[in-house]
């Protein structure tokens, strides 16, 4: 009873500075919102989304990755029970906020992502990034790792409508449908170039 009793407290610390580290990066955006918002005259967010996995998630995703059900395995190992998702006007805001967010003193980057440059096969893009950030608890501070990703609000859209899709095939997508999907997240991205040379016709830059 009392080796159980402490597994549940550590599980629920560790719980805590999940939550804990993906308030405080949704904090730090923000506060990059408003400063490009007041001193720059520029609101490059257009949403801030957030969750964290539940323990059910995540006992499952370390079944299927044979993951040891231990909380240094499970820290180590399932890098995104802690999640942000910003939704951004323009790609290159995307790699402005990353940037700006990442080069904060006390965030390191564990990995990045990059499926803006190299697309999945599926025509999926976005920028993931799993960084760490510390949390301090009475216990003392912790490394805490969230995945962030960037995304344009046509690459969301995108990324929603296929979900849905998949969701409702369970999976087994039609093959004319798959083909279709991949050409709509071409024609997402093109969208989102034409979308970035009007801004820059009107403003002169990115």
């Amino acid at each position: 009873m009392r080796r159980f009793a402490q597994i549940r407290e550590d599980f629920t610390r560790m719980m805590l500075g999940y939550r804990f580290g993906m308030e405080q990066v949704a904090t730090r955006l923000e506060i990059l919102r408003e400063e490009f918002a007041e001193l720059h005259l520029d609101n490059p967010i257009e949403h801030i989304s957030t969750r964290v996995k539940s323990p059910e998630s995540i006992l499952e995703k370390a079944a299927r990755q044979g993951v040891e059900l231990e909380i240094p395995a499970l820290r180590e190992h399932i890098t995104d029970i802690a999640g942000v998702r910003v939704i951004c006007s323009f790609v290159a805001d995307v790699y402005r906020l990353m940037t700006a967010l990442t080069e904060q003193a006390d965030i390191s980057v564990r990995v990045v992502k990059d499926y803006i440059a190299n697309p999945k096969p599926n025509g999926y893009r976005s920028l993931h990034v799993i960084l760490e950030i510390p949390v301090f608890l009475s216990s003392g501070p912790v490394q805490v790792p969230v995945e962030v990703q960037f995304r344009t609000v046509a690459m969301d859209f995108w990324a929603s409508t296929e979900h849905k899709i998949f969701y409702k095939y369970e999976g087994d997508v039609p093959a004319h449908l798959r083909q279709r999907i991949t050409d709509a997240a071409a024609t997402a991205a093109r969208m989102d170039e034409e979308m970035a040379q009007l801004h820059r016709a009107v403003h002169g830059t990115d």
